[in-house]
This record gives structure tokens, sequence and C-alpha cells, in this order.
């Protein structure tokens, strides 16, 4: 190695030691040896810092993931980790207990007295004033009623015209009762059930055996159910100084269709229609909608004055 291949500086650092004079009258063979030696010590040192480096590298410094950090800095976590998820409400945070139930709320009331005594077996009598209360709270076993109505035909004695009875006021048509269809619909439209879903809980927890089709057929009358109030929404909806309209894919009975959304402050409204045309947003809002509508700017709101889109 030359004194020219050394980087700068080492040269300097090597001559530092020894006065002008000692180090002209030493041999130019010795120099360039001490020259290299140094050359050879600052890269090696250059080395050692590159490695501590690595050494120290962690995932909190660095991109490196958890599973690649050392033995030290794992043990070093597991120790910090330990005062971490302590049972309990967090410093600052109101505290939470679950109130007891009113007595005469809860289905049964079971006294228990202590028959004798825990430190000398002497037998035991009388009330505590104060018990302490413990309440459990149980799901009763599920299984859906089932009641039969039977409709008598009678003949006239003086026409001899059979007559069936009607069914009584308020019992349904169909083979389910409306709690049913209701929980039905709850299940697909509120909790996003699938069908087969939806049929399996009200089997497995109700003890309710329904087809695939039964659960699109309540599903529908369901919604036939609710038609006044949603029709209520929407004129809520369509009076409302701003609203947010957009629509997206659908499908419906295996065709292509749109799912619209019109929504105000304290009221959404949903439509599902075979068309992304501008007919089914003024269905939603109608031509005399008078507020600020925000979208997209998709064209089936272009029959809407600019001043208002």
């Amino acid at each position: 190695m030359t004194i020219n291949e050394l980087p700068q500086g080492i040269e300097k650092e090597a001559t530092e030691p020894f006065t002008a004079e000692e180090w002209a009258q030493t041999p130019k063979k010795v120099q360039n040896f001490a020259l290299s030696l140094m050359a050879r010590v600052e890269a090696l040192e250059a080395e050692v810092a590159d490695l501590r480096e690595q050494l120290q590298r962690n995932s909190h410094n660095s991109s490196q993931p958890p599973s690649q950090d050392g033995e030290a800095e794992k043990a070093n976590k597991r120790k910090t980790d330990k005062g971490k998820g302590k049972r309990g409400a967090r410093y600052g945070h109101s505290q939470y207990r679950r109130r007891l139930v009113p007595v005469e709320q809860v289905r049964e009331v079971i006294v228990v007295k202590p028959s004798r005594c825990q430190q000398c077996g002497q037998n035991l009598s009388g009330e505590d004033r104060k018990p302490r209360r413990h309440q459990v709270t149980e799901l009763p076993p599920f299984k859906a009623e089932t009641t039969e109505y039977q409709l008598h035909s009678l003949s006239c004695p003086a026409c001899q015209r059979r007559s069936r009875a009607p069914l009584p006021e308020g019992v349904p048509k169909g083979a389910f009762g409306p709690r049913l269809q209701a929980m039905v619909a709850l299940l697909a439209g509120r909790y996003h059930l699938s069908k087969r879903d939806s049929r399996e809980l009200m089997r497995d927890f109700f003890k309710v055996n329904i087809c695939l089709g039964t659960v699109s057929r309540l599903e529908k009358r369901c919604s036939s159910a609710i038609a006044g109030p949603v029709e209520d929404a929407k004129v809520y909806v369509q009076q409302q100084a701003a609203c947010h309209l957009d629509e997206t894919g659908w499908r419906e009975l295996n065709q292509r269709a749109w799912l619209w959304v019109a929504a105000s402050k304290r009221v959404t409204v949903f439509l599902i229609q075979p068309s992304r045309g501008g007919k089914v947003a003024k269905q939603l809002l109608t031509e005399g909608f008078r507020g600020i509508v925000h979208s997209d700017r998709w064209s089936a709101y272009n029959w809407l004055p600019v001043a208002q889109r």
C-alpha cells in the first residue's frame, strides 16, 4: 500500500507521536508499514462500529421484524410487558360495575343459609338483614312454540252450505308468526348473515326447520310490513336541507341491480332498483327537492340545478 492509497489523514495521524525530524529519519519502508497498519486499524474500527450498530438494531428502532430481535431484546421486552395488560380499569378510566337487577324483576329468589358454624359446628338459625346478593343471568332453553288452529267446517241445516271458520284476528295466514319472521329478517338485514347461516341459527337455537326459500320469503314479508315506516323515512329525507346520495352495484334474483342510498343527518334510506339512471334519484328525492345534494357527480344527478350539487 502506498501513501497515495491511504485514507486522508492517516499519514498525519501516524506521524503525530513522532517529531518531524524523527519521522524523516525513519526508513521509508518502516513509514509505509506504519501507515498500512494505521489504515488497517481504521478499517477494523469501522467494521466493529457497524457490527455494534447491528447488534443494537431491533424492531423498535428499525424496520427489522420482531422475530429477528436478539435474546437480550426479547428478554427486555418480556420484562417491560409484565406491567402491561393488568386487569381492571386504566388510570383515569371511569370504573364500571355490573348493577344488580331489582329483586322484583328477577325470576326467582333462592334463600341460602348456613346450617352450622364454620368454626365450632354449632347449629345456626335466624335471619340476615343484609344478605350478600349474588345474581346469575342465564338464557332459558330455546324452543319455538307451535300453536295449531283447527278450523271447522259446518253445514247449514237450512241451505246445506258448509262454512269454514276464519282464522282468529291477528293470526298470520302463513306458517310463521311475526316475531319469528322479524328474527329471520334481522339476521340477514342487520347482522349480515347469509341465508344458509340464518337457517342454521334458527335450527340450532330455536329448533325451527326452514328452507332457504322460506328465508327469502320471510325477508320479503318483513319488507312489506315496514313499507309504511320506510316511506315516512323517505319523506323525512326529502325535506332536509342537505343529503348524501350514492349508488353501488347489487345482485337481486341473480340479476344486476343497484343499491341506492340517501343519507341525511338523522335518517338514511336505501332503495334497490335495476337502474342506475336519474329516474331513481328523482324517486328518492323527488324533482321538487330544494336542498343540497352531496354526490360523486354521476350523470344521474344532472337533473339537479348546479347550485344544488
